[in-house]
């Protein structure tokens, strides 16, 4: 084994050194503390998973997935997302009422990368999922929850963008008549690439009227005055009910203060083809990626024999660390230098200072070459050195 070899890492997997595991961790608390005051209850699953259940259930490419072998033969995956394992186990094992039921997560999930692709193949989730709801109103709370943890934790300069998936697919649809046509267009929107978008439409074979309506689609991104515009599309009923909804989440919205935040995007679409009906992403700083993002999944728990609502969202901490990058993490802490003579009474002070909440360090004087640099390392210094009373200085 080559020395460099020795010290790197698989593609995709990254190491956490203490400065971020702090930023971390204080962040994800305060985001934790946040959605238990809405009353979601915080679950863990495994991190291997069955590839014929929540592998395929994902809506992950399959080559994204870590797959490996158990000893009977199944293949299995490392978990890739969050939601199809959580709609496992609320189909399997808390749906037994009509109620709805308010789950939250946070946990490391896998996806394999390409080589030129430089994105982690390991990140860190945290999110909820309210399961057994059909009503605007979860859909309406995700939202207000994900803006005021996301407040929360510090962000100020944040935009979420709302879409509704139905809605797009539904006037494509009208206009080009079949899936396959459909799914060609879309994947323009996905990949943000709205000059090809519109290249696309120059070539189809349409009346310049259908034609003008995929171009004036690309408009449909701002207030409320959106709302008016989408409705002018349509030329049936079709796609009418899904501006309602959108209609009635942003009079919700409003309800709960928090408009401002809030921009329609209808032009918005997703990679993960479980959602069916609203969805939303989140943008933040310069961070070029959604730092956050979801949506309703009507037909996801259908795949493990339960049919419901269910509605959530993810926070991705990598890149919600990254917009927060301004915020440095500060950990007071203090030193104690001790000689061997005063070893229990270091340990006692040590002691008596973490039960006041303080983040103490104890460091036997015989093990420091230079006091110095170590003085420098602390914001308190506390000498207990040589006999009881003579030098100790704070």
């Amino acid at each position: 084994m080559s020395r460099l070899f020795m010290f790197e890492k698989p593609l995709g997997m990254r190491d956490t050194l203490p400065d971020l595991y702090n930023r971390k961790r204080k962040v994800r608390a305060l985001i934790e503390e946040e959605m238990e005051r809405w009353g979601y209850q915080f679950i863990e699953t495994p991190t291997l998973e069955y590839y014929e259940t929540v592998g395929t259930a994902s809506a992950i490419l399959d080559q994204q997935l870590f797959k490996l072998l158990d000893q009977q033969g199944h293949t299995l995956v490392l978990r890739p997302d969050m939601t199809a394992p959580i709609a496992r186990v609320a189909a399997s094992r808390l749906l037994k009422n009509d109620l709805p039921i308010r789950l939250a997560y946070s946990a490391n999930v896998f996806r394999a990368q390409q080589r030129e692709g430089g994105r982690p193949a390991e990140f860190q989730q945290i999110g909820v999922e309210c399961i057994g709801d059909y009503t605007i109103s979860a859909d309406a709370e995700g939202i207000a929850l994900i803006i005021n943890s996301l407040q929360e934790a510090g962000l100020g300069d944040f935009q979420l963008s709302v879409g509704h998936i139905g809605f797009a697919r539904k006037l494509f649809l009208q206009i080009l008549g079949t899936e396959e046509r459909v799914d060609a267009l879309t994947r323009y929107l996905y990949e943000k690439n709205y000059v090809g978008y519109r290249e696309h439409v120059k070539w189809l074979a349409l009346s310049s009227i259908d034609k003008q309506r995929l171009l004036d689609f690309l408009k449909l991104r701002g207030g409320n005055e959106v709302i008016e515009m989408a409705f002018d599309l349509l030329e049936n009923d079709s796609g009418r009910e899904d501006v309602l909804q959108l209609q009635q989440l942003f009079e919700m919205i409003g309800d709960y203060g928090l408009q401002e935040k809030v921009k329609f995007d209808l032009t918005l679409v997703s990679h993960m083809s479980y959602y069916t009906g609203i969805l939303f992403e989140v943008y933040a700083g310069n961070v070029g990626f959604p730092i956050a993002n979801g949506g309703r999944y009507d037909l996801l728990l259908q795949k493990f024999g339960k049919i419901t609502g269910a509605t959530g969202f993810a926070i991705r901490l990598d890149r919600l660390l990254e917009a927060l990058n301004d915020e440095e993490v500060s950990v007071p802490s203090a030193c104690i230098l001790f000689s061997q003579e005063r070893r229990k009474e270091a340990f006692q002070t040590a002691r008596d200072l973490r039960k006041l909440g303080n983040r103490v360090v104890l460091q036997d004087i015989s093990g420091v070459k230079d006091i110095d640099q170590c003085t420098n390392s602390y914001d308190d210094i506390i000498f207990l050195v040589g006999k009881a009373g003579r030098e100790t200085d704070v």
